[in-house]
């Protein structure tokens, strides 16, 4: 871990709110686990808008109307919702006001819960990409060498050269990411030593 902060204290009237991102393949849901292993409450906004997006889920209603044929009785079709919002920015933006007030309400609730923790996590993909830093108190990347990145992503079912590089042309490079970051979390090492940054981090933001 490459710890470029000054130290921070947390505001006293809620949790020091730690960002964590990475591109695809870094580990980044690895390193979640972690930090929920360890006790750490963690926000996890993809999760958030599976749940919302699935079965029963709170938003299939509201989507359906804007995207005619996009759900079913399983939840949001992916291919058909996503044939319905493809290289269409107008389209992605009413879909984008359907689901983040709801993230963000279930991201209240979730702050409300742990209102008492001295560290929670934000566990946002995109962060860079949607300018998501506000609220932050600070940023934490997780990163690995790029022949490690592509042999992961590479091993994934259904996975193709061509779609890594789609993938890789919508997310800013790892290298501005960690440019950015406050700390940074390498997870091309051991998982034991990736393991024992985390818990560094978390000392140090606690403590």
């Amino acid at each position: 871990m490459n710890d470029r902060s000054a130290d921070h204290v947390p505001a006293a009237a809620r949790p020091f709110i730690l960002g964590l991102t990475g591109s695809i393949g870094m580990g980044k849901s690895t390193v979640a686990a972690m930090f929920r292993k360890a006790g750490v409450p963690v926000f996890d906004a993809d999760a958030i808008v599976h749940e919302l997006q699935g079965p029963d889920g709170a938003l299939l209603l509201s989507i359906e109307r804007a995207f005619p044929g996009s759900t079913g009785p399983q939840g949001v079709l992916r291919e058909r919702l996503g044939s319905q919002v493809f290289g269409d920015p107008d389209a992605l933006s009413r879909l984008e006001a359907i689901v983040h007030p709801a993230v963000r309400e279930e991201r209240h609730r979730f702050m409300a819960r742990h209102a008492g923790a001295p560290l929670v996590v934000f566990d946002i993909p995109l962060l860079f990409e949607k300018n998501a830093q506000a609220d932050l108190d600070a940023i934490a990347v997780v990163s690995a060498p790029a022949d490690v990145q592509r042999r992961r992503v590479l091993a994934r079912p259904g996975m193709t050269e061509r779609k890594f590089a789609e993938i890789l042309a919508l997310q800013m490079p790892d290298a501005d990411k960690r440019e950015r970051a406050d700390h940074i979390i390498d997870t091309g090492t051991d998982i034991a030593q990736t393991r024992a940054a985390v818990s560094r981090l978390i000392g140090r933001i606690t403590q």
